[in-house]
Protein backbone atom coordinates (compact mmCIF):
# COMPACT_ATOMS: atom_id res chain seq x y z
CA UNK A 1 0.00 0.00 0.00
CA UNK A 2 2.79 2.43 0.90
CA UNK A 3 4.53 1.57 -2.36
CA UNK A 4 1.38 2.45 -4.34
CA UNK A 5 1.04 5.78 -2.52
CA UNK A 6 4.67 6.64 -3.25
CA UNK A 7 4.28 5.66 -6.92
CA UNK A 8 1.15 7.83 -7.18
CA UNK A 9 3.06 10.73 -5.57
CA UNK A 10 5.93 10.36 -8.05
CA UNK A 11 3.54 10.05 -10.99
CA UNK A 12 1.70 13.24 -9.99
CA UNK A 13 4.90 15.27 -9.66
CA UNK A 14 6.27 13.84 -12.90
CA UNK A 15 3.15 14.82 -14.82
CA UNK A 16 3.81 18.50 -14.09
CA UNK A 17 7.51 18.46 -14.91
CA UNK A 18 8.94 19.92 -18.13
CA UNK A 19 10.24 16.50 -19.18
CA UNK A 20 7.19 14.47 -20.18
CA UNK A 21 9.07 11.16 -19.98
CA UNK A 22 8.96 10.04 -16.37
CA UNK A 23 9.99 6.39 -16.70
CA UNK A 24 13.47 4.89 -16.68
CA UNK A 25 15.23 1.59 -17.29
CA UNK A 26 18.33 0.66 -15.30
CA UNK A 27 20.86 -2.08 -16.04
CA UNK A 28 23.58 -3.03 -13.51
CA UNK A 29 26.64 -5.25 -13.78
CA UNK A 30 28.73 -5.78 -10.64
CA UNK A 31 31.63 -7.90 -9.44
CA UNK A 32 31.37 -9.18 -5.84
CA UNK A 33 34.66 -9.37 -3.97
CA UNK A 34 35.96 -11.29 -0.97
CA UNK A 35 39.10 -11.07 1.14
CA UNK A 36 42.11 -13.03 -0.13
CA UNK A 37 42.93 -15.75 2.45
CA UNK A 38 46.31 -16.42 0.77
CA UNK A 39 47.53 -12.82 0.81
CA UNK A 40 51.23 -12.60 1.60
CA UNK A 41 51.95 -16.26 0.76
CA UNK A 42 54.36 -17.37 -1.96
CA UNK A 43 53.06 -19.74 -4.65
CA UNK A 44 55.11 -22.59 -6.23
CA UNK A 45 56.42 -20.21 -8.94
CA UNK A 46 57.95 -18.08 -6.17
CA UNK A 47 55.55 -15.21 -6.86
CA UNK A 48 54.18 -13.46 -3.80
CA UNK A 49 50.39 -13.07 -3.61
CA UNK A 50 49.76 -9.41 -2.67
CA UNK A 51 46.10 -9.09 -3.67
CA UNK A 52 43.87 -7.88 -0.85
CA UNK A 53 40.65 -8.93 -2.60
CA UNK A 54 39.53 -11.58 -5.08
CA UNK A 55 36.48 -11.65 -7.37
CA UNK A 56 33.66 -13.81 -6.01
CA UNK A 57 30.99 -13.94 -8.71
CA UNK A 58 28.99 -11.79 -11.06
CA UNK A 59 25.78 -9.81 -10.53
CA UNK A 60 23.41 -8.47 -13.18
CA UNK A 61 20.16 -6.64 -12.54
CA UNK A 62 17.57 -4.80 -14.57
CA UNK A 63 14.91 -2.41 -13.32
CA UNK A 64 12.04 -0.26 -14.49
CA UNK A 65 10.40 2.61 -12.71
CA UNK A 66 9.38 6.23 -12.36
CA UNK A 67 11.60 9.25 -11.75
CA UNK A 68 11.29 12.95 -11.08
CA UNK A 69 13.96 15.09 -12.82
CA UNK A 70 16.54 12.32 -12.37
CA UNK A 71 16.66 13.35 -8.70
CA UNK A 72 14.41 10.72 -7.13
CA UNK A 73 13.38 7.39 -8.62
CA UNK A 74 11.37 4.38 -7.53
CA UNK A 75 11.47 1.14 -9.45
CA UNK A 76 11.04 -2.61 -9.48
CA UNK A 77 14.24 -4.56 -10.09
CA UNK A 78 15.29 -8.17 -10.53
CA UNK A 79 18.35 -10.05 -11.70
CA UNK A 80 20.83 -12.78 -10.93
CA UNK A 81 23.55 -12.70 -8.27
CA UNK A 82 26.11 -15.48 -8.68
CA UNK A 83 28.42 -16.15 -5.71
CA UNK A 84 31.31 -18.48 -6.59
CA UNK A 85 32.61 -19.26 -3.08
CA UNK A 86 29.16 -20.30 -1.79
CA UNK A 87 28.22 -22.02 -5.08
CA UNK A 88 25.03 -19.99 -4.96
CA UNK A 89 22.82 -18.40 -7.62
CA UNK A 90 20.29 -15.96 -6.18
CA UNK A 91 17.39 -14.18 -7.89
CA UNK A 92 16.43 -11.01 -6.01
CA UNK A 93 13.16 -9.19 -6.73
CA UNK A 94 13.03 -5.84 -4.98
CA UNK A 95 11.79 -2.26 -4.86
CA UNK A 96 14.60 0.21 -5.48
CA UNK A 97 14.63 3.81 -4.24
CA UNK A 98 17.30 6.04 -5.83
CA UNK A 99 18.25 9.54 -4.70
CA UNK A 100 20.59 11.47 -7.02
CA UNK A 101 21.28 15.05 -5.95
CA UNK A 102 23.69 17.09 -8.07
CA UNK A 103 27.17 17.67 -6.61
CA UNK A 104 28.34 19.73 -9.61
CA UNK A 105 26.89 20.97 -12.89
CA UNK A 106 27.22 17.57 -14.60
CA UNK A 107 27.77 15.07 -11.79
CA UNK A 108 25.42 13.49 -9.29
CA UNK A 109 25.91 11.32 -6.23
CA UNK A 110 23.65 8.26 -6.40
CA UNK A 111 22.33 6.52 -3.29
CA UNK A 112 20.17 3.45 -3.88
CA UNK A 113 18.25 1.43 -1.33
CA UNK A 114 16.65 -1.90 -2.21
CA UNK A 115 14.27 -4.10 -0.24
CA UNK A 116 12.55 -7.28 -1.37
CA UNK A 117 12.79 -11.05 -1.57
CA UNK A 118 15.51 -13.38 -2.83
CA UNK A 119 15.28 -16.96 -4.01
CA UNK A 120 18.20 -19.39 -4.36
CA UNK A 121 18.10 -21.34 -7.62
CA UNK A 122 18.69 -25.08 -7.51
CA UNK A 123 18.50 -25.24 -3.71
CA UNK A 124 14.92 -26.34 -3.19
CA UNK A 125 12.66 -23.73 -1.65
CA UNK A 126 15.36 -21.50 -0.13
CA UNK A 127 13.89 -18.02 0.02
CA UNK A 128 14.43 -15.01 2.23
CA UNK A 129 14.59 -11.25 2.53
CA UNK A 130 16.91 -9.19 0.34
CA UNK A 131 18.40 -5.80 1.24
CA UNK A 132 20.92 -3.66 -0.57
CA UNK A 133 22.49 -0.25 -0.32
CA UNK A 134 24.56 1.28 -3.07
CA UNK A 135 26.59 4.49 -3.29
CA UNK A 136 28.03 5.81 -6.53
CA UNK A 137 28.84 8.69 -8.83
CA UNK A 138 26.54 9.39 -11.79
CA UNK A 139 28.07 10.93 -14.91
CA UNK A 140 26.30 13.26 -17.37
CA UNK A 141 25.78 10.20 -19.63
CA UNK A 142 23.78 8.53 -16.81
CA UNK A 143 26.46 5.95 -16.10
CA UNK A 144 26.90 5.16 -12.39
CA UNK A 145 30.09 3.74 -10.92
CA UNK A 146 29.13 2.27 -7.55
CA UNK A 147 29.95 0.14 -4.51
CA UNK A 148 27.13 -2.01 -3.16
CA UNK A 149 26.45 -3.97 0.01
CA UNK A 150 23.90 -6.79 -0.36
CA UNK A 151 22.33 -8.97 2.32
CA UNK A 152 20.46 -12.22 1.67
CA UNK A 153 18.49 -13.76 4.55
CA UNK A 154 18.91 -17.23 3.04
CA UNK A 155 20.30 -20.00 5.26
CA UNK A 156 23.30 -21.51 3.46
CA UNK A 157 26.46 -23.41 4.55
CA UNK A 158 25.39 -23.59 8.22
CA UNK A 159 24.85 -19.81 8.35
CA UNK A 160 21.51 -18.08 8.77
CA UNK A 161 22.31 -15.48 6.08
CA UNK A 162 24.95 -14.31 3.63
CA UNK A 163 26.00 -11.09 1.98
CA UNK A 164 28.41 -9.51 -0.46
CA UNK A 165 30.31 -6.35 -1.29
CA UNK A 166 30.37 -5.48 -5.00
CA UNK A 167 31.86 -2.91 -7.35
CA UNK A 168 29.95 -2.18 -10.53
CA UNK A 169 28.54 -0.07 -13.31
CA UNK A 170 24.96 0.95 -13.88
CA UNK A 171 23.46 2.42 -17.05
CA UNK A 172 20.20 4.32 -16.80
CA UNK A 173 18.07 5.42 -19.73
CA UNK A 174 15.57 8.15 -18.96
Amino acid sequence: MRLLILLAFLFTFSAFSQNKKFTYIQFDVALPIKGNPERGETNPNENKNNSWFLPDGLNTKIGYGLHYNKWIALGINSGIDWKWADKLVIVPVFANLKLSPKISEDTRIALQLGLGKAMALGRGDLMGDYKKISLGVQTPDDLIIFIELSHYAIPINNQKDTGSISFGLSLITF
